[in-house]
């Protein structure tokens, strides 16, 4: 069985078992979450779309640990202006493993 997700503003596909990072959640790690907008979700060869969400449909996962992605450079530059600007960015995330899925 496997699901689609929304969380963050992105969408995941996961499965029972699967191990992922969202954007940061307000959870302890150790906490059980639930995501609720559920998209889709699908089971041998049968799949259930939701309009926009699947009624019923629920996501439970639990909270492994917090982090921060590697850095991202970013670099502006004109040239023959004598303009040059330098920022680095480090994206926080939730490191998640899904322990359930249910269709509703």
């Amino acid at each position: 069985m496997y699901a689609v997700i929304t969380t963050g503003g992105k969408q995941y596909r996961v499965a029972q078992g699967d191990k992922l990072r969202v954007e940061r959640l307000a959870a302890e790690p150790g906490e059980q979450v639930d995501f609720d907008q559920v998209l889709m979700v699908g089971e041998e060869g049968a799949v259930r779309v939701g309009t926009p969400y699947v009624e019923g449909g629920r996501v439970t996962a639990q909270v492994k640990a917090h982090g921060r992605a590697d850095k991202v450079r970013i670099m502006k530059m004109r040239r023959r202006k004598h303009y040059m600007k330098r920022q680095g960015h480090r994206q926080d995330y939730t490191e998640i493993e899904v322990t359930g899925i249910t269709a509703g």
